[in-house]
């Protein structure tokens, strides 16, 4: 860290004190001049860089720095006075390093010199936590008067190491109030400590080189899922090593002063993961006087709310957002009652939460269900059934103080005389085209029913229904039409499906519609009757309703003589046989 001549010929450190990173394993930044697109910048510096303009590195952007302090308890910066202050004096936040060298002395020891040596740590909003430098052995393989440094892991197994990683930890906590951030790179943690998972209450301080410019750090060592800051070259654009800070400004100065983590806010944050988790690192304290006697505490990836009727809970990203544009806990949601989960259809996740859940997917984005809408949602397999995820909110004001909600499916609807029913597909198209709820049909009743004959379907609404077949597609019927094609059998009887919608206007104020096997017409004297074949054919030679005919005023009997059938009309009789066919008689 910070030495940066020496890291980039890859030569040897010449001595105690002197210690520089190894290339074994890490590439060298493409550019001197790339920098991720991210965070706030800074560097990090040790003796290796002697004269260090500080206002120029501020007005290139490095809003931080690190300084090494201290190596083994053998070697102290003589130029870590001067750099601290000059980091500071132009107004960065700032911090200091150890370099370990942990087969000299115990972890305590060593945390103990580092302490004495300018390692401390106050709460000022400007003094970075101090950071435990821990990577490969720079003087493995070599003797320095009469102690030998041992193998690039030190000769110490990966027991031993995490061992004394916790001893200095925990005296660091002990002699500052703060554990330690670790600053590491992958490779040799995995190489020398077999990839220890219990360090993720630790700040990770990653190094990673990309061979081209790019705004990954690349893989992470188990102990994290997150990194708060990012050493990403050693050849600038700053003095020393570049890095960057996984956050705003606002955060860095957040992370500086130390804010704690406790209670059961504190015990959810442990279980997803602590700092090394989605979470991060805290960016507030812990703030109450919430709805309902709770509190929160904001981090860095999210937010954890607690109330006593709910126990405390993490919320961040889309599902987040989308819970904070309803109101938080003051909206209809209330607060969370689990944490995010994952692994539903698509890559989805979800949230549940006091009065409903939010459901998120790659290709819909974060959106709430509750009440009726999602009760009538989950009946039809949530996600995973015919609508898939929702893709807006439940949105109301409707006639009769009704709501909806759209999904990639389809819709659910909602009043308080009909409860929740979904539309898809041609009915949903149907339905729409008539004026949905606003229309003649009003609310659905009932969601779509299929198994009807030749593949149909069917969906009850207030003021009628919607019949589907694959060959005819979606049409409504209601009103005494309606009744009548009911009373020959729906779309089992001689007229099948409509064809058509109702279309009025016709003589006397009547109306028709067709079916695949005739038509029914209506008028407020004769009521509704169906004509078809071949005495339809005869009423339609006339005029039919315009006709001397007039309308129907009986459906077509039949069983007369000689198989003969027989339909009354307002002006006449037309009966046929298949002798004869069909023959028109007047009044």
């Amino acid at each position: 860290m910070g030495q940066r001549s020496a890291r980039v010929t890859g030569t040897a450190a010449a001595g105690p004190g002197t210690a520089s990173k190894s290339l074994t394993t890490e590439a060298l930044a493409a550019a001197a001049t790339w920098q991720p697109s991210f965070g706030v910048q800074g560097l990090d510096v040790s003796g290796h860089q002697p004269s260090v303009d500080w206002q120029q590195q501020w007005n290139m952007g490095a809003r931080f720095a690190y300084v090494k302090a201290t190596e083994g308890n053998y070697y102290s910066s003589e130029t870590f006075s001067s750099q601290y202050q000059g980091a500071r004096s132009v107004g960065m936040v700032r911090g200091a390093y150890h370099f370990a060298i942990p087969n000299w002395s115990s972890g305590a020891d060593q945390a103990r010199y580092f302490v004495r040596n300018g390692g401390g740590w106050s709460a000022d909003g400007y003094t970075m936590p101090p950071v435990l430098d821990i990577e490969f052995n720079p003087y493995a393989g070599r003797t320095i008067s009469g102690f030998y440094f041992g193998n690039t892991c030190y000769d110490m197994s990966a027991a031993q190491l995490t061992s004394w990683l916790r001893d200095f930890g925990n005296t660091m906590r002990s002699l500052t109030g703060r554990l330690p951030v670790i600053y590491t790179n992958t490779s040799w943690w995995r190489q020398c400590t077999a990839d220890a998972t219990a360090f993720a209450d630790y700040p990770l301080w990653v190094a990673a080189y990309p061979s081209s410019p790019s705004d990954y750090a690349g893989s992470l060592p188990s102990s994290w899922s997150n990194y708060s800051i990012w050493q990403y070259s050693s050849m600038g654009a700053f003095a020393g090593d570049s890095n960057v800070w996984n956050g705003d400004y606002a955060g860095l100065r957040r992370f500086a002063s130390g804010y704690g983590v406790k209670g059961a806010i504190g015990s959810a944050w442990a279980a997803l993961g602590g700092g090394g988790g989605k979470l991060g690192y805290p960016t507030s304290n812990e703030m109450c006087g919430l709805t309902g006697g709770g509190c929160y505490q904001r981090f860095q990836g999210g937010t954890i709310h607690w109330s006593p009727g709910t126990g405390a809970h993490a919320t961040w990203g889309g599902i987040r957002a989308a819970w904070g544009s309803l109101g938080y806990e003051k909206s209809k949601l209330g607060y969370p009652v689990s944490n995010e989960i994952c692994g539903l259809t698509g890559g989805g996740c979800y949230q549940r939460f006091q009065g409903g859940t939010i459901h998120w997917s790659p290709g819909t984005g974060a959106h709430a269900t509750w009440g009726g809408i999602r009760g009538a949602w989950g009946a039809l397999g949530y996600e995973k059934g015919k609508l898939g995820y929702p893709v807006s909110n439940e949105v109301c004001g409707l006639t009769g103080g009704g709501c909806y909600q759209r999904f990639q499916g389809g819709t659910i609807h909602y009043s308080p005389t009909t409860g929740a029913h979904a539309t898809w597909g041609g009915i949903r198209g149907a339905w729409g085209a008539l004026g949905y709820e606003k229309g003649k049909l009003g609310y659905p009743v009932s969601n779509e029913i299929c198994g009807l004959v030749n593949g149909g379907c069917y969906q009850g609404f207030q003021g009628g229904t919607i019949h589907y077949s694959p060959t005819t597609g979606a049409h409504a019927t209601w009103g005494a039409i309606r009744t009548a094609w009911g009373a020959l059998g729906y779309e089992k009887s001689k007229l099948g499906y409509p064809v058509g919608n109702e279309i009025c206007g016709l003589v006397n104020g009547g109306c028709y519609q067709r079916f695949q096997g005739g038509t029914i017409h209506l008028s407020p004297t004769t009521g509704a009757h169906a004509t078809w074949g071949a005495i339809r054919t005869a009423w339609g030679a006339l005029g039919y309703e315009r006709g001397k005919l007039g309308y129907p005023v009986s459906g077509e009997s039949c069983g007369l003589a000689n198989g003969g059938c027989i339909q009354n009309f307002q002006g006449g009789t037309i009966s046929w046989t298949a002798a004869l066919g069909a023959k028109v008689s007047f009044s």
